[in-house]
């Protein structure tokens, strides 16, 4: 069996590190490792495109923190920062 990656207190470790995607730096470019949560908010997150795999980056945070604006394949999402923290990126280019 193997070992799931745990989120890091530093994203911008070298070697990257996986984190969650409310901590990751803005702007830069992300590679998702992992949905976690309910099956139900997975599942929406995977119609919308968010697949393990795949690159994003945060546009924008609202001023509060929450909202998250994130750029992923070619269209603008926005999540809850509650969610973000299910989801667990690497850095793969810092902003």
């Amino acid at each position: 069996m193997s070992e799931r990656p745990q989120p890091s207190s530093g994203c911008c470790a070298s070697p990257p590190a996986p984190c969650t995607l409310d901590a990751a730096p803005r702007g830069a470019r992300l590679r998702l490792e992992r949905v976690d949560g309910e099956r139900a908010f997975r599942r929406r997150l995977l119609e919308l495109g968010l697949l393990p795999g795949t690159l994003l980056q945060v546009v924008r945070v609202a001023p509060l923190g929450d909202p998250l604006e994130l750029s992923v394949r070619g269209t603008r999402l926005s999540i809850r920062s509650a969610e973000a923290r299910q989801l667990l990126v690497t850095v793969l280019e810092p902003a």
